[in-house]
């Protein structure tokens, strides 16, 4: 569903709600992605087990940090690169997210102002 234009009227709120839907899926998927990516990086590498995987990257996604000692070389590289790359998913994440609500106000404003000229 592409965004409206300036001069368009402003979107109902029940497809409002639906952008809004699809935008925090795609934003899940991410970070379901993301955890994937991290427990298979963690499990693979260092020998994690699974559900100790999960919560590594799970916590490394939030900046909390990871929870297990890593061992191996290999594992605190890995560990480096996803948490930057965890810093910079958190912001796409934001964005996405916030990114409708964004737009509504921004059109609001723009209505607004086409309706004082």
């Amino acid at each position: 569903m592409p965004y409206e234009r300036k001069s368009d009227k402003l979107l109902s709120k029940s497809q409002f709600y639906i952008r809004i839907s699809l935008h925090v899926s795609v934003a899940l998927g991410l970070v379901l992605i993301s955890i994937g990516f991290g427990a298979i990086g963690y499990h693979g590498l260092e020998g994690i087990s699974w559900v100790d995987s999960i919560y590594n990257a799970s916590m490394i996604l939030t900046g909390m940090g990871p929870v297990t000692v890593l061992k191996k070389d290999v594992s605190k590289i890995f560990a480096s690169i996803y948490a930057i790359y965890g810093g910079i998913i958190l912001l796409a994440i934001t964005g996405i997210i916030l990114a409708p609500l964004a737009h509504r106000l921004l059109h609001l404003f723009h209505l607004k102002e086409a309706e004082e000229e």
